[in-house]
């Protein structure tokens, strides 16, 4: 028999890889895993994580007005960037060391660098390799910028928690979650944000009442939108040094007419893709299908012994998918109880602001598979909280049911806390519930997820 360096080495310690590793170790496997940044993925370095206690800070600009209707007096605050930037890192490293620590309790090796095949069970990093029985791919995804004139003097998503200075004038480029949070938050903190998309609204493949509400909760907080834009036409360029800011963007609006937006800082966010290139994947056969890893339901790639979880398979690309994905692989192979992981019915989140979840199908997706058997029950109206604090703040629910029997099939939430009613209401999707289950289900009052079980 051929004898391994390690019954598995796990390609990257992100959420996915850091769950596959423990997993798969606690059920007795000689494990490793090789990671050439901070530990932690994407999610705790540069994503989730830092974006969260972003929005968290940007919410406290709101506090002095808001207060005042409750008989409080709160001076207006000033944001010390740098202080934010750094406690912010500083909870990064904290995080990176205690993932380190998790996989030394777990007994897994954690090689430092970047590791790529050289051949179907041996790996490379750096002037080491490495041989496996199987081998796991957690590479996750990067961001790409689009091929646009000026593009250069953008950043993406991974520079965004180590800006130097905080900029007065910010601009994003693209209409999804991460741009449209991102908007959110530096409006908050105190920037002038534009927005520039190519479709009227942000958030393509969600709901539309998902979409057109949190826009329109946006604008309401100072967002400026440019809408319909010819992205062919996009271009970047340095100003003067007598001028304000640091960058134009000039375009061509819907009606053809040449718009121009100046900023200190320009964030592309236009996409993300598997985080490929590195892993020498054609020394190992590993087949590549539009541009991700191909698997099978159980994570497994053309080549028997190696698997692939998480964002560089292009699936679902959500931390707790990629966790569940690994543990999965772990639970099917080293703990013998085959399992796979369903991607239907995932909740997810856009902490934008006005915040949005949801889970299920879309209105629009809803009628595409069932036609005239879709109902929808929704509401609108002003939280509690508003009715002193003033503002236009809106929250939008929606219940998209099916049948006779009214199974609820959809969920969809904008306003405060979406996020968190969403991951409690989700289990009725999960579980097949249907409408008289909410029917059946006393409110808890006052509350907004109450509107959930009284529509």
């Amino acid at each position: 028999m051929t004898k391994f360096d390690y019954d598995l080495f796990v390609i990257g310690a992100g959420s996915g890889g850091l769950a596959a590793s423990k997993r798969a170790a606690s059920y007795g496997a000689k494990v490793a895993i090789a990671e050439g940044d901070l530990v932690g993925g994407t999610c705790v370095i540069r994503g989730c994580v830092p974006k969260k206690l972003m929005v968290y800070a940007s919410h406290f600009s709101h506090f002095p007005h808001e207060s005042a209707g409750y008989g409080w007096t709160i001076p207006e605050g000033t944001l010390d960037w740098e202080k934010l930037r750094n406690a912010i890192q500083t909870e990064v490293s904290r995080l990176n060391k205690l993932h380190i620590s998790f996989l030394e309790k777990n007994n897994v090796e954690l090689i430092s660098g970047f590791a790529k095949f050289v051949e179907a069970h041996t790996v490379a990093v750096g002037d080491r390799q490495f041989t496996a029985e199987r081998i796991l791919i957690a590479v996750g995804g990067e961001a790409f910028k689009p091929n646009l004139a000026g593009i250069e003097y953008a950043i993406t998503s991974k520079e965004m928690f180590l800006l130097p200075q905080f900029p007065k004038r910010f601009a994003v480029i693209g209409g999804g979650y991460i741009g449209t949070e991102f908007a959110g938050i530096m409006r908050g903190l105190g920037a002038e944000v534009t927005q520039i998309i190519r479709d009227r609204y942000i958030l393509k493949g969600f709901d539309n009442d998902v979409r057109t509400n949190v826009q329109e909760g946006m604008v309401n907080h100072g967002i400026n939108f440019h809408t319909c834009i010819d992205s062919n036409s996009l271009k970047i360029t340095k100003n003067s040094q007598e001028h304000e800011s640091a960058l134009m963007i000039s375009f061509n609006d819907g009606e053809g007419k040449t718009q121009q937006v100046n900023a200190d800082v320009v964030l592309s966010a236009t996409g993300r893709k598997p985080n490929l290139a590195p892993l020498s994947l054609d020394q190992a056969g590993i087949a590549v299908v539009n541009g991700a890893i191909a698997v099978t339901e159980d994570s497994c790639t053309n080549q028997p012994h190696v698997y692939a979880i998480g964002d560089c398979t292009n699936r679902v690309n959500l931390t707790p998918v990629a966790i569940a994905e690994g543990r999965a692989f772990a639970d099917t192979i080293y703990g013998h109880k085959p399992r796979f992981i369903s991607h239907k019915n995932i909740p997810s989140a856009v902490f934008s602001q006005p915040e949005a979840a949801t889970v299920g199908l879309s209105e629009e997706k809803a009628l595409e598979l069932y036609g005239d058997r879709v109902k929808v029950y929704k509401t609108k109206f002003r939280p509690m909280f508003y009715s002193l604090a003033g503002g236009e703040a809106k929250t939008m629910m929606k219940l998209i049911v099916v049948g006779e029997e009214e199974r609820v099939v959809g969920l969809h939430m904008v306003g405060k806390d979406a996020a968190e009613i969403i991951q409690g209401m989700s289990l009725v999707v999960t579980m097949g519930g249907c409408k008289k289950d909410l029917d059946n289900t006393m409110a808890m009052h006052p509350t907004a997820a109450e509107e959930f079980v009284t529509m």
